[in-house]
């Protein structure tokens, strides 16, 4: 029996229109978190420009829902596997094995990340520790792993996924914000000396996106009225509107953008 087309990758019919960026025809692009939401978008926009894609995460079930879809859609089947960001060296290795399947990483995407609600009253130092790896810890061990790669590519693109969350001073996920706001920090951070190798890495900050975890768990009437009070855009934010800025940091349309950050939010910010 087939799986359910993805909940949060639009139909091929759908981005027909989308831009096209032959530089990322056959490059090895590796996705962290891509089995779902936003990282889902990414992994199929990348597979539709003719991309060689792996990607990491925790879920099976959708990951290999995704992974079918754009089999059946004509592309390459993304190379996948069931890994949790928490553990370092279940990462790193998943990054060799893929290296070994599909060649260097020419483009990481750092997007695995969980927004899960809490209180400042309920922090404790071992679930701070948990959030920590799972939100911050993983982006600078990913691109541990890959830049001997890229290096030997003579260059590459890392992404990684910043949040409004924090610039908005949201209340309720006071670890999120510490480690999302450190983003910036590892995208500065490394600018430099990556960039003598001409690699670029850049920060991606999307808004409110309507990924299907998003409006099962958190819209409601009030949602509604606070994305239309601050987004400057009527449209609701989707993950492949965020799937399109990722192409282009990722080709070489930004051969000479680097310790950036670029926000897709609808003017929210």
């Amino acid at each position: 029996m087939s799986l359910p087309d993805h909940p949060d990758i639009p139909a091929a019919a759908d981005t027909a229109q989308a831009a096209h960026h032959p530089s990322l025809q056959g490059r090895h692009v590796f996705v962290t978190g891509g089995a779902t939401g936003i990282g889902a978008a990414v992994v199929a926009a990348f597979a539709r420009q003719g991309a060689r894609v792996a990607f990491v995460d925790v879920a099976a079930q959708a990951a290999e829902a995704l992974s079918q879809q754009l089999a059946a859609e004509g592309h390459a089947r993304p190379w996948w596997r069931t890994v949790d960001v928490k553990d370092i060296g279940a990462l790193q290795a998943a990054i060799a094995d893929a290296t070994a399947a599909l060649g260097d990483v020419g483009v990481l995407v750092n997007n695995v990340a969980s927004d899960d609600r809490h209180t400042l009253e309920s922090v404790t130092p071992d679930y701070f520790d948990e959030r920590m790896a799972v939100n911050q810890r993983p982006a600078l061990f990913a691109v541990q792993a890959v830049v001997p790669g890229m290096r030997r590519l003579g260059g590459g693109s890392v992404i990684n996924f910043g949040s409004i969350g924090w610039q908005t001073k949201n209340p309720d996920y006071p670890c999120y914000a510490i480690a999302k706001s450190s983003v910036h920090g590892l995208t500065r951070g490394l600018a430099a000396s990556l960039g003598k190798d001409r690699i670029r890495i850049n920060t991606l900050t999307p808004g409110w996106v309507m990924t299907e975890r998003q409006v099962r768990l958190w819209l409601d009437a009030a949602g509604e009225q606070e994305i239309a009070h601050n987004q400057c855009l009527p449209d609701k934010l989707l993950p492949h509107h965020v799937a399109s800025m990722v192409l282009f940091l990722a080709s070489d349309d930004s051969a000479m953008c680097t310790a950036q950050e670029f926000v897709v939010d609808g003017g929210w910010t």
